[in-house]
């Protein structure tokens, strides 16, 4: 798994006010600590997981180099694959770090498929 490409899913409405800001500053932040980050090929578990039937979701592409506080390596929820870790970013995510943004939408059924090519 390359630990260089990263991703985030954020709504339209704080990914605008993250541009305004700076950073994006997600409430997992103030809750758990960190900011979700996944790998492109595991992002679709998260997704449905937190978000199922969202319609306003953007899938922001981070470049890892560019991130100014420690990214873990850590396990996510039990229903994962065994052995799967996911990124947690221990700091606000800078707008600086986001190379490309896309909608990521999910199917007719609300549920979000894996990204194509993974």
């Amino acid at each position: 798994m390359d630990r260089d490409i990263l991703v985030h899913l954020c709504g339209e409405t704080e990914w605008a006010a993250a541009q305004r800001d700076g950073r994006l500053h997600p409430v997992s932040l103030d809750e758990v600590g960190f900011v979700h980050l996944s790998a492109p090929q595991q992002v679709h578990l998260p997704a449905n997981r937190l978000y199922r039937g969202r319609t306003d979701l953007l899938l922001l592409h981070v470049n890892a180099e560019k991130l100014t506080d420690p990214v873990q390596w850590e396990p996510g929820v039990p229903t994962d694959p065994d052995g799967m870790l996911f990124p947690h970013l221990y700091g606000p995510l800078p707008v600086a770090a986001v190379s490309a943004v896309r909608p990521y939408r999910s199917g007719p059924d609300g549920r979000f498929a894996p990204l194509p090519g993974d």
